[in-house]
């Protein structure tokens, strides 16, 4: 695959956790929706490096580390980086479900439907900012 390909592979996937995460949160699946969120994000910046960077991404679910080598940080406003940073402990937990009661109680109804409008509003940004 060329890069452009790689960019609409990994924007392709991005949308389609985000799609799936919808469901799980209809479902009232929260810590499983919280790990989908976090894939969404973490897909869309695997097709921006692509396209900033045209390289394969470091291999990692940071996305700290992701949006940084991308030099995708110099673009994110306050709340995207709030986001990111929300969404971090919500890959580990999901998989490996240490402090699951814990976590669990953070990921109320409400805010789980705020991080599914922030996400959803960052892949239609990321989606933009892809077209260019």
């Amino acid at each position: 695959m060329d890069y452009l390909e790689k960019i609409e592979y990994w924007f392709d996937l991005a949308e389609e956790d985000l799609i799936t995460a919808e469901i799980v949160l209809i479902a009232n699946r929260y810590l499983h929706f919280g790990f989908l969120c976090h894939l969404t994000i973490e897909k869309a910046i695997k097709a921006y490096h692509w396209f900033n960077i045209k390289s394969e991404p470091q291999y990692t679910h940071n996305l700290l580390t992701l949006s940084k080598n991308s030099n995708l940080n110099e673009l994110l406003t306050e709340s995207q980086k709030k986001l990111i940073y929300n969404l971090m402990p919500l890959n580990i937990e999901a998989r490996y479900p240490s402090n699951k009661k814990e976590i669990s109680k953070t990921l109320t109804k409400e805010y789980c439907e705020k991080l599914f409008i922030e996400t959803k509003e960052f892949i239609l940004w990321m989606k933009i900012l892809l077209k260019k």
